[in-house]
């Protein structure tokens, strides 16, 4: 017998038809001797719904309100999850965030976990009941409903696993697994049976949209076993696979991994846009200035290349910003140039992120150099480049996404 945490996304439960299908998951895991708690996200397209309601109400509404608007998409999914499991005869029991508690900080909107106690949960699981609860959602300092942000159903999933000492915490979704790249960009790419969770944290931070990245840093840390299956697979189907687990893919610690690959996979982000800062003093504090200015406006900045003139005088400073963000980023400059010191500034949105992505880079060379000269050799330039223990990205024009992917999945043989 096994203590599990099961998460089911919107599209797993867009409708009465999906939460039947998604009961009868969660009854075989019943009928297996399981103990059992389930986090639902909103039926799919809802959260929209009650974001755009909210906009529509008041451009400038009040974020606990907001909060308070947003979580009922999760409060009725749980509730009608529960009703069918208790119509198959399947004890089962709503909750609500606040009800576990799942405790938040003061941040509305975009709430971060600092708490849960687990205790209630565990002694309703140990008596048979299953546990049904909203995801996306906790309680603040203030007592009000939180909301943990976009994608925030699968943090709630890993936390509460942690929290109830579960033995997995089974992440369904519309994929039946994390792949060495989109198969939709490459038709052989494969489904990989287990990812350490390092790999996972990269794949999910550079483009790979399977997991929400705060999620995949929660497993880490708390070493939750998460394992990604579809929804939509049978759920009398048998459930054989590779080490006795159904068709899916298993986030670990690298320890279970008996046999690494060196390049587990190839991800990729279209939503970033590049800005370059032309003939800047060479002197201290002008990277601090550029920076410092973007971190005040909360902007992330991700690969920066610093390029020095031959007289040493002045310096060009590149990096890449979110997409979203570049119209914020060029204004926040622009009211700086004085305080910077700049020539020009240029700026690029056509450019994509890709990224190698491995474990086993740590002890082989040369991967790098494979990189560069694979992409050399179907005439693409980089722009930029960024490593890291277990990655290299490079940055490149957009309209070569597709043949950059493709030529680096074949060229470390992760062609199924």
């Amino acid at each position: 017998m096994a203590r599990l945490v099961l998460k089911f996304g919107g599209t797993s439960v867009a409708n009465l038809e999906r939460i039947r299908n998604v009961a009868r998951h969660v009854k075989r895991e019943v009928d297996a001797g399981h103990q059992v708690a389930v986090v639902v996200s909103a039926m799919s397209g809802e959260t929209n719904k009650l974001v755009g309601l909210c906009r529509e109400a008041s451009l400038l509404h009040d974020a606990r309100e907001y909060d308070a608007v947003v979580s009922s998409g999760e409060q009725v999914t749980s509730g009608l999850l529960a009703i069918v499991l208790q119509d198959m005869g399947v004890e089962a029991r709503s909750w609500q965030g606040w009800q576990i508690p799942l405790k938040t900080d003061a941040q509305h909107g975009a709430a971060r976990i600092t708490d849960i106690d687990g205790s209630k949960l565990i002694e309703r699981l140990e008596k048979g009941q299953v546990a049904v609860v909203a995801g996306f959602q906790g309680v603040a300092p203030d007592n009000r409903i939180a909301t943990l942000g976009r994608g925030g159903s699968d943090t709630s999933a890993v936390a509460l696993a942690a929290a109830i000492r579960a033995d997995r915490c089974d992440i369904y979704t519309d994929v039946d697994g994390v792949y060495t790249t989109d198969p939709r960009i490459v038709s052989k790419a494969r489904r990989l049976e287990r990812i350490a969770f390092e790999e996972m944290l990269e794949m999910a931070s550079l483009g790979a949209k399977v997991l929400q990245v705060r999620s995949v840093e929660m497993a880490m840390v708390h070493g939750v076993r998460t394992f990604v299956r579809s929804s939509f697979d049978d759920p009398d189907a048998p459930q054989l696979g590779a080490g006795g687990l159904p068709p899916g893919t298993l986030i670990c610690d690298e320890d279970e991994i008996v046999e690494q690959q060196v390049v587990t996979g190839i991800a990729f982000a279209k939503d970033e846009a590049q800005i370059s800062i032309r003939n800047v003093a060479d002197k201290p504090g002008v990277a601090s200035a550029v920076f410092g200015s973007l971190a005040d406006a909360n902007i992330n900045v991700d690969m920066i290349v610093q390029n020095i003139s031959p007289d040493g005088r002045t310096t060009d400073i590149t990096f890449t910003v979110p997409e979203s963000d570049y119209d914020r980023a060029f204004a926040v400059l622009r009211d700086k140039k004085d305080l910077i010191g700049y020539q020009a500034i240029e700026g690029a949105r056509d450019v994509v992120k890709v990224s190698v992505i491995g474990i086993g880079m740590r002890s082989h060379a040369g991967i790098a150099a494979r990189c560069f000269q694979g992409l050399a050799e179907k005439g693409i330039n980089i722009r930029a480049i960024t490593t890291s223990e277990i990655k290299i990205s490079v940055l490149i024009d957009s309209a070569y996404t597709e043949l950059a992917v493709r030529t680096l999945h074949s060229l470390y043989d992760l062609d199924g």
